[in-house]
């Protein structure tokens, strides 16, 4: 059976990773009959929000102590990853997930990478194993892997431009939809960048993993 590593920031689309799209993710990989670790920095997150205010509140939480809520406590430190153990990755998004394992929400084009997240991405990528990623997560790639092709939804929303100022490709997709860069081993869908609903999050998911399975 393969083995999928699942990288997360947090809990919570605000502040950390968007649940919606983990669990669908993370059921998406059970039905195609893929295994799954997940794992998430042993650092304190950028900042944490309320989710019911939008308020960012003077708290400190670490990041892999709250993506083990979402993954009932089964998580592992993401220095424990070796690329050697695993057929592929997979990363969901949130906004959370784009200011704690890469700062582009607060950084913009000048953003940067957790070193052991950009370390965990090159090596995946230098052994030819398949590469998933979620919502604003394929923007994360787009700065670590260069000449790729990705989705973020729409041509016309602003990360789409930055990526392609970052020197990858971007193709339009709506719900459901996959943009599979079979050459590069990477397979991106839109989820919450576009209106979507839970349905929509699931579809993206499943057809995802199905598109993404096809490479390992």
């Amino acid at each position: 059976m393969k083995n999928i590593a699942v990288f997360l920031g947090g809990c919570g689309t605000k502040d950390g990773s968007e649940i919606n799209e983990t669990v669908t993710l993370l059921l998406a990989l059970d039905q195609h009959g893929l295994k799954y670790q997940c794992f998430a920095p042993d650092r304190k997150q950028y900042q944490v929000v309320n989710h019911v205010t939008g308020e960012v509140v003077d708290e400190e939480r670490n990041m892999m102590v709250e993506a083990a809520r979402i993954v009932r406590g089964n998580i592992l430190p993401l220095s424990a990853f070796n690329a050697d153990d695993y057929d592929g990755l997979a990363i969901p998004g949130g906004v959370g997930v784009a200011n704690n394992l890469f700062t582009y929400f607060a950084d913009g084009m000048q953003m940067t990478v957790l070193p052991e997240v950009r370390e965990a991405i090159e090596k995946i990528h230098e052994q030819n194993k398949p590469i998933a990623a979620m919502c604003i997560a394929p923007v994360l790639l787009a700065n670590v892997l260069k000449d790729i092709t990705i989705t973020l939804g729409s041509d016309e929303c602003g990360p789409a431009k930055d990526i392609v100022m970052m020197g990858a490709r971007h193709t339009a997709t709506k719900n459901g939809e996959v943009a599979s860069d079979l050459n590069n081993k990477i397979f991106t869908t839109p989820c919450f960048m576009l209106d979507s609903t839970l349905k929509d999050i699931y579809e993206d998911a499943y057809n995802l993993v199905e598109a993404f399975s096809k490479a390992l």
